[in-house]
C-alpha cells in the first residue's frame, strides 16, 4: 500500500467514528492547551515582575539596612543599619554616582477645606527622586536640596491624590493639612501608575527632613542619625557597577566601623532581584509544565485504549487486507498513522485552545499572560510523540494477527 492509500484509509476510519475520535483526542487537546496556558501564565508573571523592577528606575544599586549583634566597636546603643548621612557620604565620596535617593514613609490624614482623606502614604524623599524614579512633573516644580535642608513644609502630589483633594481646583500653592502640619503644594507629578505594588499616583512627596521631624521622630536620631531602610544609588555608567559596589561597601564599612564580613548592610542590583524572581518563577513554571504534561500522557493512554478496541473491532477487515496482499508492515503503518493523525489533529485544536485560553485567563483574572512560541512547538511535538508511542503497541498487535484467524473472526 502507498502512503496516500494509508492516509486515506486512516482518515476514513477516523471520519466514520467522529464522536469517538473526538473523545479520544480530548486528552491530547486538554494536555496541549494546558501546557501552553500554564507556560503563558508563568512567562507573563516573569515579564510583569521584571517590568516592575526596571520601572523603579534604571541602573540602580540598592543598599539595604542590616543588623548585627552589639553596638559599633566601643559604642553603645542599637547596632546595624543605615542612616540618612550615609546617603550623603555615598553621593559625595563615591565616583560614578549620578544620584542618590533615600525614602522614609509615613501614613497620615490629609485635609483640604471639606475634603478629608485618611491613610494616605506620605513619602519623605530627596531631591534626586524624579531622576532615579523616572518621574515627570505635570505641573509646578519639585523641591530643592535647600528646601530639604531647611525643612520647608512643601509637598508634591501624585496625580490621583491631587484629583481626589482638589477636583477641578488648581492645586498649586494651595495649603493642605498633613496630620497636624500645614504644607504648601508646589507641584503635581504626571501619571506614573502602579509599580512594584506601589501606587505612585496616590502618594504625597515631601522633603525627607520634614518627614523625619514631624511624622517619624525617633529617640535615637540625635545620637545615631535618622535611620533609613534603603538607599537607592543611580549610576552614570552601568559598566562600572561592580567597581561602584566595591567602593560603596568599603565606604560604609569604614563609616560603620565594621569589616566587610561583619557588614550591617547589603548591596543588591536590579539584575540580582530579577534573577532571584526568575529562579522562583522558573521552578513554578516547570511544575506547571509537568502537571500539564500528565494530561498528554493520559491522552496517549486514551489513544492506545481506543486503538486496541479498534483492532479488535476490525480484525476481519485486517484479515481481508492481508488476504489481498497487505504486508504486516502495511497493517502496522495503517494503525500507526491513524493514531498519529488523532494526536496531530488533537494537537492543532489544543494549540488554538491554548492561545484562546491564555487570552481568556488574562482578561478574566487581570493577570498578564505571554504566549511562548517554544511552548507551542514543544506541546505539538509532544502530542505527536505521544501518538507514535502509544499507537505503536496496538499497531504492532494488528500487524501480528494471523490472516486465517482474522478472516474467521466475527
Amino acid at each position: 500500500m502507498t502512503w496516500i492509500e494509508l492516509l486515506r484509509v486512516a482518515g476514513g476510519s477516523i471520519a466514520r467514528n467522529k464522536l469517538r475520535s473526538f473523545l479520544t483526542m480530548l486528552g491530547i487537546i486538554i494536555g496541549v492547551a494546558s501546557v501552553i496556558i500554564m507556560i503563558a501564565i508563568s512567562a507573563g508573571t516573569e515579564a510583569a515582575i521584571e517590568e516592575e523592577i526596571v520601572g523603579l528606575g534604571s541602573n540602580l544599586i540598592y543598599v539595604s539596612s542590616g543588623f548585627r549583634p552589639g553596638g559599633a566597636r566601643g559604642q553603645p546603643g542599637p547596632a546595624g543599619g543605615l542612616t540618612y548621612d550615609d546617603a550623603f557620604a555615598i553621593a559625595e565620596q563615591v565616583p560614578g554616582v549620578r544620584a542618590v535617593v533615600v525614602e522614609q514613609g509615613s501614613v497620615e490624614t490629609i485635609r483640604f477645606q471639606d475634603v478629608v482623606l485618611d491613610d494616605v502614604n506620605v513619602l519623605g524623599t530627596t531631591a534626586d527622586l524624579p531622576s532615579v524614579r523616572d518621574m515627570e512633573l505635570a505641573a509646578g516644580r519639585y523641591f530643592t536640596q535647600e528646601e530639604i535642608e531647611r525643612k520647608h513644609k512643601v509637598a508634591v502630589l501624585g496625580t490621583k491624590l491631587a484629583k481626589e483633594l482638589f477636583a477641578e481646583t488648581d492645586p498649586l500653592y494651595q495649603t493642605i493639612t498633613v496630620g497636624d502640619i500645614k504644607m504648601t503644594v508646589i507641584g503635581v507629578f504626571a501619571e506614573r501608575g502602579m509599580v512594584g505594588g506601589v501606587d505612585f499616583d496616590a502618594q504625597l512627596y515631601a522633603p525627607i527632613e520634614v518627614v523625619f521631624r514631624y511624622f517619624t521622630p525617633t529617640q535615637f536620631a540625635r545620637l545615631i542619625g535618622d535611620r533609613v531602610r534603603v538607599i537607592y544609588v543611580e549610576l552614570e555608567d552601568p559598566a562600572s557597577m561592580e567597581e561602584t559596589i566595591q567602593q560603596i561597601s568599603l565606604l560604609l564599612a569604614k563609616r560603620h566601623d565594621v569589616s566587610l564580613d561583619e557588614a550591617d548592610f547589603t548591596i543588591t542590583t536590579q539584575q540580582d532581584i530579577i534573577k532571584t524572581r526568575e529562579s522562583t518563577t522558573a521552578a513554578f513554571r516547570n511544575l506547571l509544565a509537568w502537571v500539564a504534561g500528565v494530561s498528554l500522557v493520559v491522552g496517549g493512554i486514551g489513544i492506545m485504549n481506543i486503538m486496541l478496541v479498534s483492532v479488535t473491532e476490525r480484525t476481519r477487515e485486517i484479515g481481508i487486507r492481508q488476504a489481498v496482499g497487505a504486508t504486516p508492515n502495511d497493517i502496522r503503518a495503517q494503525f500507526l498513522i491513524e493514531a498519529l493523525m488523532l494526536s496531530l489533529v488533537g494537537g492543532l485544536i489544543g494549540l488554538l485552545g491554548g492561545v484562546v485560553g491564555a487570552w481568556i485567563f488574562a482578561n478574566a483574572s487581570g493577570m498578564r499572560t505571554e504566549i511562548v512560541p517554544a511552548s507551542m512547538l514543544m506541546a505539538f511535538t509532544s502530542a505527536a510523540a505521544v501518538g507514535v508511542f502509544f499507537g505503536f503497541y496496538p499497531a504492532s498487535k494488528a500487524a501480528q494477527l494471523d490472516p486465517i484467524e482474522a478472516l474467521r473472526h466475527e
